[in-house]
């Protein structure tokens, strides 16, 4: 469960990393709850997704890995368009997520924010991966900015 930025990791480059930089947090794993990983987890494992060689990591799980991507309306056609389009923030951002088992896709669907208001339109269900959506948003509004 990601709860801060990670400053200062090893990677070549943080903004590639599943959440646009790296982030420090808790586990969630059965057993650990609320345990904080050391960084060399933190970095190798836990910002990477796929962490099948983590001790913690339960055997048995619904998916490994969550990615992210923004997409919003365009002003034109209203045709969902990268968010690398658009010269400015979009009214509603839209971010698609889908959650993965062994690189294969398993769940996906969109989360809704309103930048305007600073409130989620729609939400994920599952904490975890709401959680990780709002740091993925404050990435994408980061590099925006």
């Amino acid at each position: 469960m990601p709860v801060e930025k990670l400053e200062g990791g090893t990677w070549p480059h943080p903004s590639r990393l599943p959440l646009g930089c790296g982030w420090r947090g808790h586990c969630t794993a059965a057993g650990h709850e609320n345990e904080a990983p050391p960084q060399n987890i933190l970095e190798t494992l836990c910002n990477l997704g796929y962490a099948s060689s983590c001790s913690w990591a339960p055997r048995e799980r619904a998916w490994d890995a969550v990615r992210f991507a923004v997409v919003a309306p365009t002003e034109t056609n209203n045709r969902p368009e990268s968010a690398g389009d658009f010269g400015q923030i979009p009214p509603t951002i839209r971010l698609i997520y889908v959650c993965e088992r062994s690189h294969r896709p398993v769940e996906r669907g969109e989360v809704e924010f309103d930048p305007q208001r600073s409130q989620w339109l729609r939400r994920h269900d599952d904490a975890r991966v709401q959680k990780m959506a709002e740091c993925f948003l404050e990435s994408f509004l980061k590099k925006k900015s």
